[in-house]
């Protein structure tokens, strides 16, 4: 029987090892933390009895994800819930742009945008399981819908400043374009429209699911997997060397590729450990939970009953946001992400407390302290928040990083998406999952398809991993 050794629990790492398990692998899983999970963690932070996601929340690709649908989770406890509405970005005159499941719904709230919303995301999201199967999947293969590939791509490849010309009205390039920012990377630049294209389509596909019982779940269910095809797990198991590792025919690093590096030390060849340690981060968050009686006072109608809200007002102060953030400048008005999870699953609220979910995108490792400044903006639309705060929990930049070593500077997102590393990340490869070393693989964020708790990158490496086993 061929065997593995997977380093690293989060998403990726368990859906590796499930994967391979699965196909008649012996897997082991070594994590540092005392849980599995990493990124879709869930603990009570602020008061007891309130469940927050310590950080991936909503999980709009999820549902149809090839990876966690061939492992059939839902045997293992793992069930999706919506919201009544799935996003809101709300504007300082009261109102709101809502983006629904339904197009139609959607399109029908954003005036005299509605028919170019339609024609900008109607197909792609209509087809989007079929497209799925190549976006998230390395660019460097024969897709599988080249006619519905060929359709999405040009505007993927766009800038979001591109895209958003074609859209009339302030509501929907707001809509977009907070979408959009949840790649954290500037919109003038090429190929920054890919992750609002995809977000945009995924929801009016799937919807903006949550995991019910928290993000945990997810990983529970994963690590239930492993365990159920005969994969072992061991928790407070930090690898510092390859030395520390038991024999294996493979290794797959769920790591950043500069630890992967630090690890796998000379085994590594030289030009692809300068690629790893050339490998480009991102923009920070800084998280704020917040433990709120009654829930949110917002202004408008509608973003009480969304699950996710954009809070940050314009399309231009996202421009700005964005752009200041990637120059390493605090902005004044960050971009906030609100996270209202339990509107989809009341579990999560103790009584009229409730938790709520935030964080602010801040530059690269910032230092300093964003707390009031992610408040102000929620409070700009939600006046008499402040009243209503009972507990606060706060993680900066360098507490995501501790919280896990893969958030580099507080980068959650896996890398910058720069337009080279939004093609070809870790590195330019044929198989971006290899490290070019017999037996070493790497199976993070930082491989395609970039950040989310579906579990791809991971499945991806898996297939890697087989295909080169079956070979020898």
């Amino acid at each position: 029987m061929s065997s593995a050794i997977v380093v690293g629990a989060g998403p990726n790492g368990l859906s590796c090892a499930a994967t391979l398990a699965a196909s008649g692998v012996e897997v082991t899983v070594l994590e540092a933390a005392a849980t599995v999970g990493g990124g879709a963690r869930s603990s009570e932070l602020t008061l007891p009895g309130l469940l927050h996601d310590d950080c991936s929340a909503s999980h709009p690709f999820a549902p149809g994800s090839p990876a966690l649908r061939s492992l059939d989770l839902e045997r293992h406890g793992l069930e999706w819930a919506w919201a009544e509405l799935d996003l809101s970005h709300p504007f300082d005159d009261g109102s709101a742009a809502v983006m629904q499941r339904s197009i139609d719904a959607t399109a029908a709230g954003l005036d005299e945008a509605g028919k170019a919303w339609k024609r900008l995301f109607g197909s792609p999201s209509e087809h989007f399981d079929a497209l799925s199967e190549d976006i998230m999947q390395p660019l460097a293969r024969l897709p599988r819908h080249p006619f519905r590939l060929a359709g999405f791509g040009p505007r993927a490849l766009a800038s979001v400043s591109l895209l958003a010309r074609t859209l009339p009205g302030e509501r929907a390039k707001a809509l977009f374009g907070g979408t959009a920012a949840h790649a954290f990377s500037p919109f003038s630049r090429p190929l920054s429209a890919a992750a609002g294209m995809a977000l945009t389509c995924a929801c009016h596909h799937n919807g903006w699911p949550v995991a019910r019982g928290g993000s945990q779940a997810i990983a529970d269910a994963l690590a239930a997997s492993v365990a159920e095809h005969g994969g072992r797990i061991e928790t407070g198991r930090p690898v510092r060397s390859l030395a520390e590792l038991p024999s294996a025919d493979a290794v797959v690093f769920d790591l950043a590729p500069a630890a992967v590096v630090e690890i796998a030390g000379e085994r590594l060849p030289a030009r692809v450990a300068r690629a790893y340690r050339r490998f480009k981060h991102g923009p920070g968050a800084f998280k704020v939970d917040l433990a709120v009686e009654g829930g949110v006072p917002w202004n408008d109608e509608v973003s009480g009953r969304a699950g996710t809200v954009h809070a940050v007002g314009s399309y231009e102060e996202i421009v700005v946001s964005e752009r200041e953030t990637n120059r390493g400048r605090m902005p004044e008005r960050p971009f906030v992400l609100v996270g209202q999870q339990y509107l989809a699953d009341p579990s999560r609220s103790n009584g009229n407390v409730h938790p709520l979910w935030a964080y602010a995108h801040v530059p690269h490792g910032y230092a300093g302290d964003a707390t009031e400044a992610v408040i102000d903006q929620i409070e700009r639309f939600a006046p008499g928040l402040r009243e209503r705060i009972l507990a606060r929990h706060v993680r900066s930049p360098a507490d995501l990083a501790s919280y896990n070593p893969n958030y580099i500077g507080g980068d959650i997102v896996g890398g910058a998406n720069t337009p080279l590393q939004s093609l070809f990340r870790p590195r330019v490869a044929l198989d971006p999952y290899a490290t070019g070393a017999p037996g070493l693989y790497i199976c993070s964020a930082a491989t395609p398809p970039s950040a989310g708790a579906h579990g791809m990158n991971g499945y991806n490496a898996a297939h890697s991993v087989l295909r080169r086993l079956r070979a020898g």
